[in-house]
């Protein structure tokens, strides 16, 4: 991730200087790093580096990993992170599914649960209970549709139930905080959602404070695309890889979006309204899209999975990929999503098709940009979700 490669020794900068520590001991996995790699690599003074490497090992967040034989002197002990010191819960809301994660520090699931959901259903049952509810939900004076409280309160309900018996797992002091991954648009900053697509009703609805209210933890909201591409940046990089450094990631279910990394860091926008990718419109007049315009990319797309055309939607998808990649001429793209894992190879090869006749038109530099399949699986956006949690711990943010 993009972040500040050196420390500074100065006492107001303590919290910044020992979560560049605790990054490069995660990085540094079970092998450890010993305390003068870690000052190099920081720039802090040895004696800087012992005492936050003794604060986290009082509070337990580092230990011992055994000693390394150095090139003079006595052999160096080496420290590691402990992953289990801090857990997180990621969750993914879907128009039809919620999924929940629990992970420790080093993103390992340690547990996971999933449940259908209906929210129209599930709305129509809650009632003028959840309509009397919502006033306290969004504060003294704004104004959201009674509507949109109870289908609201209906997600959260859901969210609460997967993600409630994870955290209660979880040691007192130990959860780090709940993440919360759903289809945008939204305020990222505020946890308030916009006209969510599908979801029209929840706009104006503090997401955020609702679900907080009900688990007493600290809870960060994002857009299930935005959550997918940070946790692949994440892996990218504890992996080594330079594909981490500048990607979109294609998420193709019941919606279709886009994650943004640029420069090693997730783009979302001033109004967190990057990644809107599936309603790009290419086909002026084409069918009428769930966002209200017509011949978005999604609704193309989506028309075409429901014929069981998968190589045509697959073209398509490949066609507002080639629009992006003109756009910012990014590195990689990575598809995932439940639709491209039902056919992963039909949908790399049509969109690394349209890709690369683009490639040859323009003579690109270096060819078409390189098509594949994300990692991470089906619970890719529940893990990213609780890594926007862990980007607190470790310096690359929410």
């Amino acid at each position: 991730m993009n972040r500040t490669n050196g420390g500074a020794n100065l006492l107001a900068l303590r919290s910044h200087n020992a979560t560049l520590v605790l990054d490069l001991l995660r990085r540094a996995g079970e092998e450890g790093i010993s305390r003068l790699e870690l000052a190099e690599r920081t720039g802090l003074t040895p004696q800087a580096v012992s005492k936050i490497t003794a604060r986290l090992r009082e509070e337990g967040l580092a230990a011992e990993a055994g000693r390394r034989a150095s090139t003079g002197g006595k052999p160096r002990t080496v420290l590691r992170l402990v992953p289990e010191a801090g857990h997180a819960v990621g969750v993914q809301l879907d128009r039809d599914e919620v999924r929940a994660v629990l992970v420790d520090l080093t993103g390992r699931i340690v547990a996971e649960r999933r449940a259908a959901v209906d929210f129209g259903r599930a709305g129509a049952e809650a009632g003028a209970g959840a309509e009397a509810e919502a006033g306290a939900a969004v504060g003294a004076g704004a104004a959201v549709d009674a509507h949109a409280a109870v289908d609201a309160h209906a997600a959260v309900d859901a969210m609460v139930r997967e993600a409630e018996p994870l955290a209660d797992g979880v040691r007192a002091g130990a959860l780090l905080g709940v993440g919360v991954a759903l289809p945008g648009p939204l305020d990222h900053v505020r946890g308030v959602l916009h006209r969510v697509t599908g979801f029209p009703q929840w706009e104006g609805f503090p997401l955020r404070d609702a679900v907080a209210g009900r688990l007493g933890v600290p809870v960060v909201v994002d857009k299930d695309t935005n959550a997918a591409a940070l946790g692949l940046a994440v892996a990218g990089e504890r992996e080594g890889r330079e594909t981490a450094h500048s990607f979109a990631y294609l998420h193709l279910g019941t919606g279709l979006g886009a994650g943004l990394v640029i420069g090693g860091a997730v783009h979302r926008g001033a109004r967190t309204g990057a990644g809107e990718f599936g309603h790009q419109v290419i086909q002026l007049d084409g069918p009428r899209c769930t966002c209200g315009d017509r011949g978005c990319v999604e609704a193309l797309c989506l028309a075409a999975v429901a014929r069981g055309d998968l190589e045509e939607a697959a073209r398509v998808l490949g066609a507002g990929a080639s629009n992006l990649v003109g756009l910012l001429d990014i590195d990689l793209v990575l598809l995932g999503g439940r639709t491209v894992a039902s056919a992963p190879d039909v949908f790399v090869r049509g969109v690394a098709d349209v890709l690369e006749a683009r490639a040859r038109r323009e003579g690109a530099v270096g060819g078409a940009v390189p098509v594949r399949p994300a990692g991470g699986g089906e619970w890719g956006v529940a893990v990213g979700a609780a890594q926007l949690v862990l980007g607190g711990v470790f310096g690359w943010g929410a």
